[in-house]
């Protein structure tokens, strides 16, 4: 990582003349596209580092492209001769979702999804005019053959996993006739492919547009269905009905004339069908597969989605088979199975969380119990031994981010959960009134401490319990 920010001040003092002040790795998202802030005298910009030179191209290509149609996305100031680090805009750090999930669905929220959709609008539309497609990726337009892909992803991580007896004949002819179906949509233009609130970011209730390079030429349906039904945003079926009326009056502005609404909104359905299978494909692959748990607590969340649409929206085709494997996967047991047991006011397990440190010993458990979990966190790499992370703690975000992004702390703990919801679910089944989990490491103060918060947000949000959360070594140090 030293050899990359070295190289990136290289490259930013070639541009820029002056070298940066502080270069700082912001935190990896899904892609190996690695992020960095630069920080100079006056302002700040960011940098990208990305082995993968055909993908910097197509975004750096399109970017440029999409700035001369007067479209809110970043500026790109500098290419390196290899086309692995460029220098862009920094159009901040705040996403939609950000701002979604600190306001909720408030007017300004409401307002600043508006404001995307504005963007959105012109970024497919006259973002299509003069666009070379022969830079996309992967296929030039999200036709049949892409849709039917997303078909089958769900069928192989989701529907297979599950074991649910289909006829596999009827279930392939019903997707060959969606996919018919959505890719002979009217309109046509560029395509976003990923446009969801965490690609909006708001800088002084400013939108910009990021992370377009996957785009293609597609039906406009797909990135609106993209946004109003991205499960992380949980948005109301209020705000879903109002932004897609508000969606579509800002594409006839741009269109040369009026939009059939009834078609335009049965294949706007049609997408966000696929959407949620996705969705679904993705959770199974990532949670009956890799077995993440995060994941599989956000398998029900998915279900009631997809609840929610087939009982209320129509997607104008026909396809038996389907609809009726559909209704199975919607099913009150289906949703069970995956619906984790929850604690009542009535519920006497009470989980008690410690972090601690090695030198000073095992926290003694006083209950009934008699003891219970203890986990060894010392073959994490240790942010103690860096200057920056000191005198922090698993509760500063420097810390957190260090542990997250460049240790295997994430594998640790999903294995961690995995033992520990067997026992939970258990406890809660049999009425037992004390669990304790202990995280140690060397010195108790950034491992362990970081182990035992997440673990305790795990344990709330999945079962709803009661926990009491102690760090024993700060909370001596504090007493001293």
């Amino acid at each position: 990582m030293n050899t990359i920010i070295s190289n990136i001040q290289q490259v930013f003092t070639q541009w820029n003349n002056h070298p940066a002040q502080t270069i700082e790795k912001l935190q990896q998202s899904g892609s190996d596209r690695i992020y960095f802030r630069i920080f100079s005298d006056t302002k700040t910009y960011i940098a990208t580092y990305n082995l993968n030179v055909q993908e910097n191209k197509t975004f750096i290509a399109f970017a440029n492209h999409f700035l001369q149609k007067g479209i809110a996305v970043p500026k790109i100031y500098y290419v390196n001769d290899s086309a692995t680090i460029y220098i862009q805009e920094d159009v901040g750090s705040e996403s939609l979702l950000n701002k979604l999930e600190q306001q909720g669905q408030n007017e300004y929220v409401f307002n600043l999804f508006k404001k995307s959709l504005q963007q959105l609008a012109a970024i497919q539309i006259k973002g299509n005019e003069g666009l070379d497609y022969s830079l996309c990726l992967t296929a030039q337009e999200f036709g049949k053959e892409a849709i039917f892909s997303d078909l089958l992803y769900f069928k192989y991580y989701f529907l297979d996993t599950l074991k649910i007896p289909y006829d596999k004949q009827a279930m392939l002819k019903d997707f060959e006739a969606l996919s018919i179906y959505l890719s002979y949509a009217e309109h046509k233009y560029f395509m976003f492919r990923d446009f969801q609130s965490r690609n909006i970011l708001v800088e002084n209730d400013t939108i910009s547009l990021i992370d377009f390079q996957g785009g293609m030429k597609g039906a406009l349906q797909y990135d609106i269905a993209s946004l109003l039904w991205q499960a992380k945003a949980n948005l109301t079926n209020e705000w879903k009905e109002k932004l897609l009326s508000y969606y579509i009056d800002e594409v006839e502005k741009l269109l040369p004339k009026k939009i059939e609404r009834t078609i335009f909104i049965n294949q706007y359905n049609g997408y966000v069908l696929i959407r949620l299978l996705q969705v679904l494909g993705a959770y199974g692959f990532r949670g009956l597969f890799e077995r993440k748990a995060h994941f599989l607590t956000s398998i029900p969340l998915a279900l009631q989605n997809l609840t929610y649409f087939l009982n209320n929206k129509k997607v104008g085709i026909t396809t038996p088979e389907f609809d009726r494997v559909l209704k199975i996967i919607i099913s009150h047991e289906m949703v069970q199975k995956f619906t984790p047991p929850q604690a009542t006011e009535q519920t006497p397990l009470i989980v008690t969380i410690n972090s601690f440190s090695y030198k000073k010993g095992i926290p003694q458990d006083n209950s009934d119990n008699g003891g219970g979990f203890v986990f060894d966190m010392r073959g994490i790499l240790n942010p103690g031994r860096q200057e920056a992370y000191k005198y922090l703690t698993g509760k500063d975000k420097p810390v957190q981010d260090f542990l997250e992004q460049y240790t295997k702390m994430n594998t640790f703990l999903n294995s961690v959960w995995d033992l520990i919801d067997i026992n939970v679910e258990n406890y809660l089944e049999r009425n037992f009134e004390n669990l304790m989990i202990n995280f140690g490491c060397t010195g108790g103060q950034h491992r362990s401490v970081y182990a035992a918060e997440q673990t305790a947000r795990h344990l709330r949000n999945k079962y709803n319990l009661t926990i009491k959360l102690h760090h024993t070594n700060q909370e001596n140090w504090l007493r001293k």
